[in-house]
């Protein structure tokens, strides 16, 4: 049988892999993701990276397994897409202090 794969050529278990965090701590991908969410209104997480590249899904969704992101709605045209913000959780571990209201 043949590996499933992300469509970028990796298998799924790689990526998560590669998205995985260490104790409980963001790794530098998930980080970079994360900070982004710190100069959007409402603390929206981007759906591409600084290159126009599409976020992985194995990076977002090791975020939101972690408490540090949560899905915000779903986009009826591309329903794959995750539209996650950042939560008082993925503030606390990039060490910003909380927004009144959250």
């Amino acid at each position: 049988m043949g590996e499933s794969t992300d469509g970028n050529g990796s298998t799924a278990e790689a990526a998560a892999a590669e998205f995985s965090s260490v104790g409980g701590r963001p790794n530098p991908a998930q980080r970079r993701y994360l900070k982004r969410g710190l100069t959007q209104a409402g603390g929206k997480l981007p759906l591409f990276d600084e290159h126009g590249q599409h976020v992985h899904p194995a990076l977002v969704k090791a975020c939101i397994a972690h408490g540090w992101a949560e899905p915000w709605f779903g986009n009826p045209m591309k329903p794959d897409w995750l539209i996650c913000k950042l939560t008082a959780a993925g503030r606390r571990v990039l060490g910003e202090p909380e927004e009144e209201g959250r």
